[in-house]
């Protein structure tokens, strides 16, 4: 089996889906690794790294594609809209693909990726699961991202963070508020301790609150009906407007009283919900900073420019997107671990195994056999139940 690494095209991407020290555990199961020529350069992995491993370096990207039995993606198409569409004409029948695919937020291109033949994997859509932990790519991307927002918001706050006592006086500490205490509002929230910043935090899951607590931050309880707001997979679900309205008007003075504000706040396949208005904007001091860490999926702040950065109102606005790519070398230590271990985990005597009986494989195949296969991407495409026994083998 050849697992094929090539180089990403989403602009901007410097992260590589696999790194040399990945090499060595591939073969022991079997495997060869073709990596195109200079996929790890922006990320701090060489050719030279690889081929030290183990791996072949190959010309281009369409000898990776003709070579390789699986491909190894850090963003494929629907996570990477523009680009990803050369890679249709590579994908043959039989070739399995694994990566970020993004397919509840885009689903028609799954349909896209269905009629090459190819068995395509998104491993984001792993269930969150105890076994699947070390498989983690989003909770791995998402640390990146809560460090890096602090330290954005550290390099563009006019004051420091950290209380410091000296001989012209004291300094007192920046006051920041997480929105939304996932993966990378943990993070968030522990670098900005680090830091020195008197930190609290917001949630709709009352249930993280301990969590919040237990990095010394101040968890921010509003008077709002919460039942209901975590699914089965533990992830914050969609609230109608009436809600988010209520929950604005009680925020705006916590906001207010922020130095920094980070946002984290996303639905699965859907727009991130506005949290922060104008006028809350408005509220702030002037020279205070807000990271918009859902600027990819529209933004919590109304204010939000994807992809770059605003004053209004005497306030940064940061919508960074694809914010892991900043921190390019561990990001990609991090998902290659993630990859690595998903792909031994379908791997049985030097071969790809499709277990349609194992949760994991079944939650994140989402086409085989020129079908869309995963039930939440036909649903979004408002299709049926796959024909033949697929209706039987894919059941949810």
């Amino acid at each position: 089996m050849i697992a094929g690494v090539p180089k990403e095209t989403f602009p901007g991407e410097r992260r590589v889906a696999l790194i040399p020290a990945s090499v060595p555990a591939l073969r022991k199961a079997g495997y060869h690794v073709l990596v195109e020529a200079g996929a790890g350069d922006q990320a701090g992995y060489g050719d030279a790294a690889y081929t030290e491993k183990g791996s072949s370096i190959a010309a281009s990207r369409r000898e990776v594609f003709a070579k390789a039995d699986v491909i190894l993606h850090l963003l494929g198409l629907g996570a990477n809209q523009e680009a990803g569409r050369a890679d249709l004409g590579l994908y043959r029948a039989g070739q399995a693909a694994l990566g970020f695919f993004r397919p509840l937020g885009a689903p028609e291109t799954v349909t896209d990726l269905a009629a090459t033949g190819a068995t395509v994997f998104a491993i984001e859509l792993l269930p969150r699961i105890a076994r699947a932990q070390s498989m983690d790519a989003l909770s791995s991307m998402a640390t990146i991202a809560g460090y890096k927002a602090v330290m954005l918001a550290a390099g563009s706050l006019p004051r420091m963070f950290p209380m410091l006592m000296t001989a012209a006086g004291t300094i007192t500490p920046a006051r920041v508020l997480v929105v939304g205490v996932g993966v990378s509002g943990l993070q968030a929230i522990a670098m900005s301790r680090r830091l020195g910043a008197v930190v609290s935090a917001y949630d709709i899951r009352p249930a993280v609150k301990e969590q919040v607590e237990s990095l010394g931050a101040r968890f921010v309880e509003l008077p709002l009906d919460t039942a209901g707001a975590e699914d089965k997979g533990g992830y914050a679900k969609a609230q109608d407007e009436a809600f988010y309205k209520r929950q604005r008007d009680l925020m705006a003075k916590v906001v207010a009283e922020s130095n920094v504000v980070i946002t984290t706040a996303s639905v699965p396949g859907r727009k991130a919900p506005v949290l922060v208005t104008e006028e809350m904007v408005r509220g702030m001091h002037a020279g205070s900073v807000i990271v918009d860490l859902a600027a990819e999926r529209g933004g919590n702040c109304a204010l939000t420019q994807p992809g770059s950065a605003a004053v209004a109102h005497g306030v940064q606005i940061i919508g960074p997107v694809n914010t892991p790519s900043m921190i390019p070398y561990h990001a990609s230590q991090m998902y290659s671990s993630n990859v690595t271990t998903y792909l031994l985990h379908m791997s049985k005597d030097g071969k790809l195994f499709i277990d349609p009986e194992d949760e994991i494989t079944r939650e994140t195949l989402v086409a085989r056999d020129g079908q869309v296969v995963h039930p939440r991407v036909r649903e979004a495409l408002g299709l049926g139940t796959p024909a033949g026994d697929r209706s039987q083998q894919w059941k949810p």
